[in-house]
Formats: structure tokens, sequence, C-alpha cells
């Protein structure tokens, strides 16, 4: 077991590190399909969308303000990075949906933000949804965060719902210190960077989910209580949604690789089957976990029902030792006018050493088979 330090310790203590909202406001019941309606957290301020434009010869980025115009902005000749940070602004992105000549549905699912992790094909462009986590302030709250991707023959677009900020600043950059001009940067490999710093997002989080388990695991050791068992299963069910976030990634990540319409090149494939892998070692760690807390669960009845045995064997003994004396206590206490011991002088001590002898007996007695 890892041994944490006092900043840690005191961290791990507060109430938990918790999912803000494991499960947002859904769409409203009897909407017509490709309806805009976001189920997300409403932020302050307007979506800010940046277009990158790079080829193997120069990196630029620009501000758009006038969505409108976003389909004349783009370069047919450069690979085109549209980040959109905040989908708080529903008319907005629906502009950008017709600019981009995305299917009302594709638009519709990107601003539900309770989607599954997937991977769609369209015409002329894939589409790819998942989920990303920031960890916020000392508690370390797990912040969740849907990213819907579109891939174009020549741009991609990402949708970040802007709650903790950009996500992709070091991709950002990467791209402005011209890494672009070795070439390595295409299109796709821009798709696996975004998605790989998504899983890395995981592996945070596994962090931060195994110094929990261990500092449980460790309470449970020395000093558990009814807290314990609050703590263990507040963290079985976060491991849960996690588990139901990032478990459809796998099919996700296969469809890009099995991809047909030519969008992913034989030369970057490789990275994608990277990315699977570290998907199943997210997955396969937080199985091991989730394991953990269920044989952390018996452990803590079976321990409760160990402290329970333990005084009731305590009780037991004293009663042991009692029930003689009180019989002696109770022929002593009968109110007979004929009795040897009533006119007997040393009656009350005998008595009394009588009890006091027996209780000693036994106490040797109970020593002896190791009872005490």
């Amino acid at each position: 077991m890892l041994t944490l330090n006092m900043r840690t310790k005191n961290i791990i203590k507060k109430p938990y590190i918790k999912l803000r909202k494991l499960f947002r406001k859904k769409k409203p019941t009897g909407a017509l399909p490709g309806s805009l309606i976001y189920t997300g957290e409403k932020t302050t301020g307007e979506p800010v969308i940046n277009l990158i434009k790079y080829d193997t010869t120069s990196c630029d980025q620009i501000k758009i303000t006038e969505p409108e115009n976003l389909r004349d902005v783009l370069d047919k000749n450069k690979i085109n990075w549209i980040d959109i940070e905040g989908l708080n602004n529903v008319n907005l992105i629906g502009e950008i949906g017709k600019q981009l000549e995305l299917h009302p549905l594709v638009t519709e699912d990107i601003l539900n933000v309770e989607q599954r992790a997937k991977t769609e094909d369209y015409e002329n462009y894939t589409y790819i949804v998942l989920r990303m986590f920031h960890l916020k302030g000392e508690n370390k709250e797990i912040i969740p965060e849907q990213l819907s991707i579109i891939l174009g023959k020549n741009f991609i677009a990402t949708f970040q719902e802007g709650i903790e900020g950009d996500s992709f600043q070091k991709i950002r950059a990467r791209l402005r210190e011209n890494y672009s001009v070795e070439g390595k940067i295409t299109l796709d490999y821009l798709l696996y960077l975004l998605i790989d710093s998504v899983i890395d997002s995981y592996f945070d989080v596994l962090e931060i989910l195994g110094e929990r388990t261990e500092s449980i695991e460790e309470e449970l050791v020395n000093n558990p209580d009814k807290n314990t068992l609050t703590s263990i299963y507040t963290l079985k069910r976060e491991m849960l949604f996690l588990r139901k976030t990032i478990w459809p990634l796998r099919e996700a990540i296969v469809h890009l690789e099995r991809n047909t319409k030519g969008l992913i090149s034989a030369h970057t494939l490789p990275y994608y089957r990277d990315l699977y892998d570290h998907t199943i070692n997210v997955l396969d760690t937080m199985e091991t976990y989730r394991e953990m807390l269920t044989s952390m669960i018996d452990i803590y009845l079976s321990s409760f029902s160990n402290k329970l045995n333990e005084t009731m064997k305590y009780l037991a003994l004293i009663s042991t030792i009692f029930i003689p004396m009180t019989f002696i206590a109770s022929i002593y206490g009968m109110n007979f006018q004929y009795m040897p011991e009533l006119e007997w002088l040393l009656g009350y001590p005998f008595a009394l050493g009588l009890m006091f002898l027996v209780g000693i007996t036994f106490l040797i007695i109970f020593k002896k088979k190791k009872w005490v």
C-alpha cells in the first residue's frame, strides 16, 4: 500500500472527489428529431470560435466572430481546425452546423451532452463523440465534459462545452511551434492527438481514484466506521459512472481503425491501435478498483460482525462470572427464620469471600483457555 503524504491525506479525507453531475437534464420528452436544445450546464459568456489553419510551411490562428462566413474562411489547401468552446448559444451552434453541412441529428447530438461515446460515418465527414474529465480545486472534484469532433476531408471541428476552459492548449502550442513543418501533424494525426489528450485525462482520474481507494483500504484496516462504508459505496457508484462513460469508447476507436472512407491513412493507423490499448488499460485498471471496492465491502461487513462477536463474547464472560455470585447472594438473601448462618458472626464476610473466590476462579480458568 502506498504511503500518502499528509497533504494528500487531508485532501482525501474531505467530502470526496465527486462527479459534479452524474445525470444532467435530458431533452424534453416529445421534442422533434433535430431539435436544437442544449442540455448541459449553462456557462457565462458567448462561445469562442478559434480557427487554426496550417500546412507544412505555416500555421495561422484567427478568431471567428461571424460564423455565417465560416465556410468562406476555410482554406482548401491547408488543414483547418475549428475549435468551439461553449455550447450555450444554440443559434450559433446551429449556424456552424449549417456552414459545415452537418446533418440536423448530428447538430442535435452535439448539443445533447448525454451522448455515449460513438463514431458515425456520413457522406462527407465522420462524427466522433466522447467524454473528457477535468480535475478542479484542491478536492480534485471530477468534472465531466462532452467533446464532439467532426472529421472532414480538409477540416476538423471540435465542440467543447467550455466548462473548464480550453482543454487543448498543449496541442495548440505544438501547432504554433511549427511541428507541422515536418509534415507529421496531418488531419488524421491531429484527430489522434485530440483523442489521446482525452484518454490522458482518464489516467489522471484513475490516479485520484487509486489514492482514494488506498485511503479507504487503510481506514478499513485501522479503524472502520459507518462513514467508511458510505465512502466505499460513493466511490463504487462513481466507478460505475466512469465505466459506463469509457466502455463504449473501445467500439468508437475500433470503428475509426476500420474506417473505409479514406479519412484515416495507413500511416496513422498504428497510433489508433495505441489509443485502443490505452483504453483497454484504463478499463482494466477500473475493473481492478471495482473488485477491490467489492472486497472492501465484504471486509467491512466481516469486521463489523467480528466486533459484534467480540462484544458478545465479553458480555457472555461477565455473565458467566456473575451468575454463580448471584446464586450465592440469592441463597443468603432468603428470609427464612431458621438458617444456620443467620446467627453466625462471620456469615457475611464468608458470603462475600465465597463470591469473590468464585469470580477469581472463573477468571483464572478463562485466562488459561485464552478467552480473555
